[in-house]
């Protein structure tokens, strides 16, 4: 008989994380929903409602009314149980892409939204995925400190472990990039929780922006010491296999991935 999955973890003063049980390679421990609402709320927001688990969806239900359900990005780990969790909460989805919103508008970059007794600032990061967008709660805090700067639910833009991918060619390299610089920014003054789509809970949103811009400007320094060696024209696979040549099998394709966007942005196609 399964053991029972715990019903979410308090993550900051104002959110929950339910992780969910789809583990793997590209997920990590599994995909992180999130809960929202300020103390004394009844209504709660749900984000990234993830796979189409029954028990994952019934525990996230049941944290009280959902008034809205907000989307990070497009990947299935995030959004395969949209028109179900509609379904069984009434709750109204909004997506920066169109394609994903039930019953609701499209986010606006720059929008504050009002909701479950919160106010959440709509933060567009294009890279990972062109659809990609953070949420802003200004007035969250860490557990047991008191101090109140803030936190942000990164998605997948940022991990709460390793570095993510650009999932060209719906992603891209300077997006990204320039998305990172726009999280540091409001990151700082700090520190500032990020509450990640996969993995732990980070505590200081620009320190990792900072260790994340660092990782990607020494990746695009190895990719082009990659083509000084195979030569300008060489092959995503040939500079995948220089650049990532440690990388394991089972993401190989993730790997790939990124090497095309670096390619594309070393290149000027993107």
């Amino acid at each position: 008989m399964d053991e029972p999955r715990p019903a979410g973890v308090a993550a900051t003063t104002f959110a929950r994380v339910v992780l969910a049980p789809n583990p793997s390679p590209m997920t990590l421990d599994g995909t992180n929903s999130f809960v929202l609402r300020a103390p004394g709320s009844e209504g709660v927001v749900v984000v990234d409602p993830g796979p189409a688990d029954a028990g994952h969806l019934a525990r996230l239900a049941g944290f009280g009314r959902v008034e809205l359900v907000l989307v990070t990005h497009n990947h299935r780990d995030h959004t395969e149980s949209l028109a179900e969790f509609a379904r069984m909460t009434d709750a109204p989805v909004r997506a920066i892409d169109a394609a994903f919103c039930i019953g609701g508008d499209p986010l606006v970059d720059g929008e504050r939204i009002d909701v479950a007794g919160l106010v959440i600032d709509v933060v567009a990061t294009p890279g990972h995925t062109a659809d990609s967008v953070c949420f802003a709660l200004p007035g969250d805090a860490p557990l047991g400190d008191g101090a109140s700067h803030g936190s942000v639910l990164t998605g997948d833009t940022i991990l709460g472990r390793g570095t993510t991918i650009i999932s060209d060619p719906d992603g891209a390299l300077g997006p990204y990039l320039a998305s990172l610089e726009r999280l540091r920014a409001l990151g700082t003054p700090g520190p500032v929780v990020a509450l990640t789509g996969h993995g732990p809970v980070l505590p200081d949103l620009a320190a990792i922006c900072d260790a994340y811009l660092a990782h990607r400007a020494e990746r695009l320094d190895q990719v082009r010491a990659a083509l000084r060696e195979l030569g300008d024209d060489a092959t995503t696979a040939q500079v995948t296999d220089v650049v990532y040549a440690d990388t394991d099998a089972s993401v190989r394709v993730a790997a790939e991935a990124s090497v095309r966007a670096q390619l594309r942005y070393l290149r000027g196609t993107a």
